[in-house]
Parts: structure tokens; C-alpha cells; sequence
């Protein structure tokens, strides 16, 4: 038994030099966790992110944070496909057909869900900087749970198309607006605005004169240069790939390229995230027939996700929820999440003259939070950006990345059953008023 346990300590020892060691016991165990949350349906990122707790620090301590530093490439290539798979959903065409009141009831909701859920925290003098990226991060939504439940009830009608173009758009735009932020906000930590901790001054003593204008001048360069470098990448793979039928190629030019594109914005300090969204929306928008690069990157993507998630896991802290502040902090962003998105989408369907179903319940719909959110926060943590901080300023970012797993653990149990509740009832509505006919 001793000798069984000094090898086991010997393997544990070696998983910071190994990564082959962590990434195999991360898929293999998030791969039965994540089975196992299907069967009690939970979406199965709950199991890869418990299986990553499991073997974190904060349990069974076989996955050491070195560990975690060294497998930061899979973190990258996960942002970067999902950026390059969002910006394939801006297709021109597309967008046009969904018309104006999709448009207002995506962007409406995106917009008061960030300034509600920024003022929330800033009122509990969280800084500026860090309440402004956590806004952004809460108006990114789940799809996954409440396309499910549509598919689950067979629904069809105009309230469930409204559904389907806001979720198509949510996530893109969120992600947008996370990429334009977070490059503000980079450059107001790097220039000294913003700086102050938990409990200090709430702005942290932000002096914006002739510096800070600079600062922020250089945080919009970055923001163009990144969409400029994007729609370079994106027209280079078109170019390279319009000819090519052969799915081996296609997927080595599109992997070498998003790789490639994502290490340049890293190291120029540009953001990979917007950049690849420029490329997906330049590839799909140059040729119809380069719907076949994102479908060929789908069978590449479950074992990246599951990886990343698991990563996730790694990172999460239980001892810290019984932390007072946590607590308030994370109810104060569930709660002003909810009010954000559900008014966000009263107010742009009252501007859109939308059906009184769509007022009333597709704002429930949006609750549900996954995926994006904890990749966005995920970035955050392993940004550059985070060497240049103080200890205190750190400790926010561990806060932060803590707020975010509570938000998602919370909105993926509740989130699916309110949505269910919600389409029934919109649906109704929709058959008792004929509603659904005069669309």
C-alpha cells in the first residue's frame, strides 16, 4: 500500500511537467461526469467543470496550477474557435432576414444588462474596471438549454422564431462588446486608472486627463488593429481554401491560420478574440460555400470544450462562496442579470411594437449562462494584463472568475425549467389571441 501511494504521489508530482498526464485524466474523467450530468439533465459543461474541481487544488489536488499554466494553450485555441464560429453567424443575408425587431430585442437586452449589472457592482464599490468587464461577461447566454427546451415541447411559431434570432445574435454580440471593453479596461489597469481594490474608492482614484484620454485613444487602436489583422486572416483562408474540396486541407489551412492569427494578437497585445470574430464574419460573408470550413471544424470542437471547461473546474474554489462578500457579490450579479436581461427585452419589444408574448416572457428565456461566460472570465485571468496588477488587484480577478462559476451553476439549474415555463405561456398566448396568424 505505502509503495502504491509513492507512486501515486510520484504521478502527482509529475503532472506540472507532463501535460499529455493532465489533459488525459481531465478528458477521461469530465468525459463520464459529463454523461452522468446528461442523465439528470444538466447540460453536460456541469460535469466537465466538476471534474475539473475534482482533481483541482481545492479537492484532490492532482492537477497542480502549474499544471493548469501549461495547458493555458488550450484556453487559446478554445477562444479562438468559438470566436471563429461566432463570427460565422454575421452573415449579411442572414441578418437581413431577420429583420429590425430581432436586432432592437438582441441589442436592448445586451445594453441594459451591462449598465444594470456595472452599476449594481460599482454601487458596492467593486472598481470600475473590473464591475465594467463583469457587465459585459453577464450579457453573454446559454443557447444550449433553451433550444433544447424548444426542441423538447416541438414548438414552432413567431415567438420561438423571435427566440431563435436573439440567441443566434446574443452570444456575438456580447462577445463583441467583452472584446471592445476588455481592451478599454486593459489599457486603464496598464496606465495606472482604476486601480484601487475592494472597499478602497470605487473609481480608484481615476484621474482621466490628457493620460487617460492617451489610454483610451490606445485601447480603440487596439480594438481596429485586432478587427483589421482578423479580416486579413479571414480573407487568406478564403483565398487559400475556395478551391479546395478536400475537408484534410481545408482543416489544416483554417487550424494553422486560426492559430496563427490568435499568437499575433496575444503577443502584439490585441485582442484574439475580436480578431477571430473579424475572420469568421469576413469567411462567411466572401462565399456561401465556406459554410463547409465551419462545419468541418465541428467534429475538432467537443474534445477542445471539454478540455477547456474541465480547465475551468480547476480554478474553482467552494471555501471562498462561504466568503460574505462573494456571496453578495454573486447574488447581486444573478439578481441584476435577471432584471437586466428580462427588462432589456420588455423595453426593446415595446420599441419594436413586438407581440405582448414576447414583452412578457421571451426575456425569461435569456437566463440561462454558460459556455461564453466562463470563457470570457477564463481569459481575464490568464490575460498578460494580470502581471501588471497588484496582489489585491489579483484577488479581485479570483473573485471574479468565482462570481461568474456561482452565476452559471445558478442560471443552468434554474434557467431551463423558467424557460420552459415561459415558452408554455407565450405559446398559449399566441393560440388563444392569433397572434401567431397576424405575424
Amino acid at each position: 500500500m505505502e509503495m502504491i501511494a509513492d507512486r501515486l504521489n510520484e504521478l502527482r508530482a509529475a503532472m506540472p511537467n507532463h501535460v499529455l498526464l493532465s489533459t488525459s485524466i481531465l478528458l477521461i474523467l469530465g468525459y463520464f461526469l459529463g454523461k452522468l450530468s446528461a442523465a439528470f439533465r444538466l447540460p453536460e459543461i456541469t460535469g466537465y467543470i466538476i471534474a475539473g474541481f475534482i482533481l483541482g487544488d481545492s479537492a484532490l489536488g492532482i492537477i497542480h496550477p502549474e499544471a493548469s499554466k501549461s495547458l493555458q494553450i488550450v484556453t487559446d485555441v478554445a477562444l479562438g474557435l468559438i470566436a471563429l464560429t461566432i463570427g460565422g453567424e454575421f452573415l449579411v443575408t442572414k441578418l437581413r432576414r431577420m429583420g429590425s425587431e430581432v436586432v432592437i430585442l438582441t441589442a436592448s437586452q445586451i445594453f441594459l444588462t451591462l449598465v444594470v449589472v456595472t452599476f449594481s457592482l460599482w454601487l458596492l464599490q467593486l472598481p470600475l474596471p473590473f464591475a465594467l468587464m463583469l457587465g459585459a461577461i453577464a450579457t453573454a447566454t446559454a443557447p444550449a438549454a433553451t433550444v433544447a427546451v424548444v426542441q423538447s415541447l416541438r414548438a414552432h411559431g413567431p415567438f420561438v422564431d423571435r427566440l431563435y434570432g436573439i440567441v443566434a445574435l446574443d452570444d456575438a454580440g456580447a462577445v463583441i462588446i467583452f472584446g471592445v471593453i476588455f481592451s478599454i479596461v486593459s489599457g486603464m489597469l496598464a496606465g495606472g486608472i482604476g486601480g484601487a481594490g475592494v472597499g478602497a474608492s470605487a473609481l480608484g482614484g481615476h484621474n482621466v486627463g490628457a493620460g487617460g484620454a492617451a489610454v483610451i485613444f490606445g485601447a480603440f487602436k487596439e480594438v481596429f488593429l485586432s478587427i483589421i489583422i482578423g479580416a486579413t486572416a479571414g480573407w487568406v483562408i478564403h483565398a487559400l481554401t475556395h478551391r479546395k474540396n478536400h475537408s484534410g486541407e481545408l482543416t489544416i489551412i483554417v487550424l494553422g491560420w486560426v492559430f496563427l492569427l490568435t499568437a499575433i494578437s496575444l503577443v502584439f497585445h490585441l485582442s484574439p478574440i475580436l480578431s477571430n470574430i473579424a475572420a469568421g464574419m469576413t469567411i462567411i460573408n466572401l462565399s456561401p460555400r465556406n459554410h463547409r470550413i465551419f462545419r468541418n471544424l465541428e467534429p475538432l470542437t467537443p474534445p477542445i470544450y471539454a478540455l477547456f471547461f474541465a480547465i475551468a473546474g480547476t480554478k474553482l474554489n467552494p471555501s471562498i462562496f462561504a466568503q460574505k462578500d462573494i456571496l453578495i457579490y454573486g447574488m447581486v450579479f444573478i439578481a441584476a442579470r435577471a432584471f437586466g436581461k428580462i427588462s432589456g427585452v420588455w423595453s426593446g419589444a415595446v420599441l419594436a411594437k413586438s407581440q405582448a408574448n414576447v414583452r412578457r416572457y421571451l426575456g425569461i428565456c435569456m437566463l440561462p449562462q454558460a459556455g461564453v461566460a466562463i470563457g470570457l472570465v477564463l481569459m481575464i485571468q490568464t490575460s498578460p494584463i494580470v502581471a501588471l496588477l497588484d496582489s489585491e488587484q489579483r484577488s479581485i480577478i479570483t473573485i471574479m472568475v468565482n462570481i461568474i462559476l456561482l452565476s452559471v451553476f445558478f442560471n443552468e439549474l434554474s434557467g431551463p425549467p423558467l424557460s420552459k415555463m415561459a415558452i408554455v405561456k407565450a405559446l398559449d398566448m399566441e393560440e388563444n389571441s392569433g397572434e401567431g396568424l397576424k405575424s
